[in-house]
């Protein structure tokens, strides 16, 4: 997991907000769903399946955009549209 957080260049500790705003830039994703952060996030990939999936976790009962959260899986594949891997994200 740490190889792909490094490749898509998605921290391992932050807040939905940072989180937001990063991916904001680069056509991602961001869903509070329940006590999890679900993302959609896009890196160019030459297959034309750019778009992966992960999930954070928040870590304390801060449930803000300010809260902290941690990275707990990233997709092992990659998904033609951000619909996709929101739906992995969804149902991991």
């Amino acid at each position: 997991m740490k190889t792909k957080a490094k490749t898509y260049r998605i921290p391992a500790t932050t807040t939905p907000e940072d989180l937001e705003m990063e991916r904001a830039l680069d056509n991602g994703t961001i869903l509070t769903f329940g006590d999890r952060i679900l993302v959609a996030g896009y890196f160019y990939n030459p297959n034309g399946r750019s778009y992966y999936g992960a999930i954070y976790r928040f870590t304390t009962d801060d449930h803000t955009c300010e809260g902290q959260i941690e990275l707990v899986s990233i997709s092992e594949d990659t998904f033609e549209d951000n619909g996709h891997a929101i739906a992995w994200a969804m149902a991991n």
